[in-house]
């Protein structure tokens, strides 16, 4: 049987949700039209068909609504990366902070003491770390770099990037031309981008050999474009250095503590450089550290909170499931001088209350956990015992679950909590909570 051709379709757009997407209601099933305001006479089509709603792609808005703003992006619409160009940043701002005030009512039935301001900073090329999907199309005649398209497996055809950070922004098209040049092109998936303070690398996944001459192009490019570029074969223990040749680092720094973070460019590092020194000021100062407190900084990664913390606190122990972070927050701390910062490694999803360090306690706690949230860790909060503790999440509704469960079960008070806008343009709500015993 032939599939049905999706037809478009006129609506109404009666109410959005906290990702941005606009809702139509009709024939009893909702509609989600990514990129529609509230009030806004729309042509849509539906893209995919799901039990209890369908998604869209908005072709064509036939009255806007006057929030609406004009896309900076090109490709706006078709790119996977933003979803909020649409709305004026202000705005996009205001639906983050109602997304995380409705996941602490909803989840945890909690409302804080005090909301705190939003922690905002540049709105484009903020972007220091993006992972590039690369394909060779030949009915295009180039090879494609960039993100894939919200409403299909494709690579959008764009030929720079308003949030990555310069000037990699302006390099996809160059880099689309390098990669075309190559022998392996079509053996090249992805390229990750990392923009350090002091250069810029690429590692380019490569599933074949580098041919005859690709070395050569590689290094051109490199030189052209100040780039440092590195190859990876395999799983992230195979990346290694192209070029340049001679030894050097990646390194981020937080000027305010003084601090100088030495990385490698698949490490995770916070995505947007300015926020995440706003960020890591205002968790210090919401922890409330002197220097007499024994701080134990949770799902720790390189030391970006652990090192700052050492500079106030009395001792500092950073707790991370990665080995091979935790061995470069070890020389962090190193390189900085700082001996009252230590480092293990640890899954904390598994614990189980036996752990040496958990029975030792603390008197500051911060938490800065993956999307899954910190539920495990949270549920032995009466050994740990610290009278205070900060929460940096990626995920409104994992923290909400967690401060239910500190505030419920555990005995604490949710003091404080507001956004802290890491993605601009996009619907990803970083948020910070503060408890107090």
């Amino acid at each position: 049987m032939a599939r049905k051709k999706r037809e478009p379709e006129l609506g109404v757009i009666a109410a959005a949700t906290h990702d941005g997407r606009g809702i139509v209601s009709g024939d009893g099933k909702k509609v989600f039209v990514a990129g529609a305001l509230p009030g806004e006479k729309v042509r849509f089509v539906r893209r995919k068909r799901r039990r209890n709603f369908d998604e869209a792609e908005l072709l064509e808005v036939l009255e806007a609504s006057p929030e609406r703003v004009e896309a900076r992006c090109a490709v706006y619409g078709r790119c996977g990366g933003c979803s909020l160009q649409h709305m004026s940043i202000d705005t996009q701002r205001e639906i983050k902070a109602q997304s995380l005030e409705d996941n602490l009512e909803r989840i945890a039935k909690l409302e804080p003491d005090e909301w705190l301001p939003p922690v905002t900073g540049d709105e484009w090329h903020y972007r220091r770390r993006a992972r590039l999907a690369v394909k060779d199309v030949a009915a295009k005649g180039r090879t494609l770099v960039g993100f894939r398209e919200r409403h299909a497996p494709f690579i959008a055809d764009m030929r720079r990037c308003e949030v990555l950070r310069q000037p990699v922004d302006v390099l996809i098209e160059p880099l689309s031309d390098m990669v075309g040049a190559l022998s392996i092109r079509a053996r090249m998936p992805q390229i990750e981008v990392a923009v350090a303070d002091n250069a810029v690398a690429l590692v380019l996944r490569i599933l074949d050999p580098l041919g005859d001459g690709d070395e050569q192009v590689l290094r051109e490019f490199a030189a052209q474009h100040d780039v440092w570029i590195y190859l990876q074969p395999g799983g992230l223990d195979s990346i290694v250095r192209l070029v340049p040749d001679g030894a050097g680092e990646l390194t981020y720094d937080l000027p305010e503590f003084e601090i100088s973070m030495v990385f490698e460019p698949a490490d995770f590092v916070q995505i947007n450089a300015g926020i995440n020194e706003r960020m890591v000021a205002l968790a210090l100062t919401l922890l409330d550290v002197e220097r007499s407190h024994r701080v134990l900084d949770l799902f720790s990664g390189i030391g970006n909170f652990s090192l700052p913390l050492a500079r106030r606190a009395g001792s500092v122990l950073g707790i991370e499931g990665e080995a091979s972070l935790v061995a470069r927050a070890r020389d962090n701390a190193r390189r900085n001088g700082l001996e009252n910062a230590e480092f293990l490694s640890t899954d904390l999803a598994a614990i189980d209350g036996s752990e040496s360090w958990l029975k030792a306690g603390c008197d500051r706690l911060l938490l800065d956990p993956a999307r899954s949230g910190a539920e495990a860790v949270v549920r032995r909060m009466p050994l740990l015992g610290p009278e205070r503790i900060v929460y940096v999440s990626c995920h409104p509704g994992t923290l909400a679950r967690d401060a239910g469960i500190l505030v419920h079960e555990a005995g604490y008070r949710l003091l404080a909590a507001g956004i802290i806008d890491m993605f601009p343009h996009t619907a990803h709500v970083e948020s910070v909570a503060v408890f107090s015993k």
